[in-house]
Order: structure tokens, then C-alpha cells, then sequence
């Protein structure tokens, strides 16, 4: 008897209310989605259509007001915050649009936070971030501020804090906004390869249908609900034949 592959995330009947009375306001209203193990989803929608509130719920920032939310089978609702934490710091890498890092804090200390935070000895923080660094082509510059470095390459120490827990999911919120056209496209196909090569899943919200276009699924968001789910038959980076990006990114 064929059975069906159990997906690494699934949704079902997601609401998420903001507010109460006569000032409710219902940002999600009923999202159902599964997302398979190195999958590559980009979320897509306009302003207020719920697709910022549906990544929060997926990286376990939020919860939801009503619905389901199973992560590798476990009810993630019904955990306790410190069990959210904890699932976040296990399973979970983040990317925003505004880098986040600490500005008087070099490249090397700036990814090893997340380790920080998990308790790992100072040896090997430092060797899984100078891995990390030298993944995303920042060898050699470990030791650099955010301020002597350029915007694309600030963005680079972001995803290699991102990865250097080696998560099973890795979310990125518009992670190409402050970025110019040829730089995106670097970032891009730094996070194509992150997913084709390495087999991280990658959920990703952006406004840019150049970047979507990597992704092996788009997902668009109207008025709190997904619209439309379309496999992506030929994702960007796909064809790409050249190597990965390198340091030189100003």
C-alpha cells in the first residue's frame, strides 16, 4: 500500500486575530499549507495580505489563534513558550531584510551568537563560525565590523549566523530589500545553493518576482488566505552553472 510522505510543516484551518472587540483585526483566516522537506517556498502578496504573519507563525514567533501548526509531527501550539524557543534554536534559521547584526561586533562574534545562546563551548563556536563565513565566501574577513563591510556582505554574515546551527529551515524576510539589483542576484544564488546543495529548506517572503523566480513553489497570500499555490517547473538557479558567489561583493 503507497503511502504519503508525512511533510515537514503542515498548516491547517490557521487564524491569527490582532486586537479584540470592536478593533479585531483578522490577519489570517484559515491557511491550510504543506511544505516538504528541502522545499523552497517563496510567499508572495501585497501589503496587509497576511503573508508576514503567516512567517512569523511558521518560525514560531507567533502563535496561532486557531488551527493546527505540526513540525515534524509535534503540535507546535501547544508548546510552552521555552519549548518554542527551543524548537526556534534547534530547527530554525533566520534572515531579515535589515541584517540585525550588532554593529561593534565582529563578523565572526556576530555569527556565533546563535551557538551563544545554545551553550557551546568557545572552540567550537569558533570553528563552526569561521565554516559558516567561509560557506557564504567570507573567508578572511572574520574579524571586519558591519561597518567595514558592504551591504551585500553584511547580508552574507546574516545567513552564515543563519546557518551556522545547521538548521532544517531557513526563513528570509525580504533578504535581498536593501540590496542593489546585482547583489540581490548573489544573495539569491547563495540561498539557491544553500537549498540545492545542502538540502535546507528555505521559506521566503518577498515583493520581487525576479527573486521568487528561484523558488520551486510560490505561494501568494490575498486578504489572509493563499490564493494561489504554482510550482515553480524551472526555478532560477537551476541553469546556473557558474560558482558560487565570492567575497568580492562592495
Amino acid at each position: 500500500m503507497q503511502t504519503t510522505k508525512q511533510p515537514l510543516i503542515r498548516l491547517r484551518g490557521i487564524t491569527k486575530v490582532y486586537g479584540e472587540g470592536s478593533t479585531a483585526f483578522q490577519a489570517l483566516k484559515g491557511v491550510d499549507l504543506d511544505i516538504q522537506a528541502g522545499d523552497f517556498v517563496a510567499i508572495m502578496g501585497p501589503s496587509g495580505s497576511g503573508k508576514s504573519t503567516a512567517m512569523n507563525t511558521l518560525g514560531c514567533l507567533d502563535t496561532p489563534t486557531t488551527g493546527t501548526y505540526a513540525f515534524q509531527g509535534v503540535q507546535v501550539q501547544s508548546l510552552t513558550r521555552d519549548q518554542r524557543a527551543r524548537l526556534r534554536r534547534r530547527y530554525f534559521g533566520f534572515v531579515f531584510q535589515g541584517f540585525n547584526l550588532l554593529a561593534r561586533t565582529s563578523a565572526q562574534e556576530n555569527v556565533e551568537l546563535p551557538l551563544i545562546y545554545r551553550g557551546e563551548p568557545a572552540t567550537e563556536r569558533h570553528a563552526a563560525a569561521a565554516r559558516a563565513l567561509d560557506s557564504v565566501g567570507l573567508k578572511g574577513w572574520e574579524h571586519h565590523t558591519p561597518a567595514e563591510l558592504s551591504g551585500g556582505q553584511q547580508q552574507r554574515v546574516a545567513i552564515a549566523r543563519a546557518i551556522v546551527t545547521q538548521p532544517a529551515v531557513l526563513l528570509a524576510d525580504e533578504p535581498t530589500g536593501n540590496l542593489d539589483t546585482q547583489r540581490s542576484k548573489e544573495i539569491m544564488e547563495l540561498i539557491w545553493r544553500l537549498n540545492a546543495d545542502h538540502g535546507i529548506t528555505v521559506l521566503m517572503v518577498t515583493h520581487e518576482p525576479e527573486m521568487a523566480a528561484y523558488a520551486k513553489r510560490i505561494v501568494r497570500f490575498v486578504d489572509g488566505v493563499v490564493a494561489s499555490d504554482t510550482p515553480n517547473p524551472h526555478p532560477a538557479g537551476l541553469h546556473d552553472t557558474a560558482a558560487p558567489p565570492t567575497a568580492e561583493v562592495h
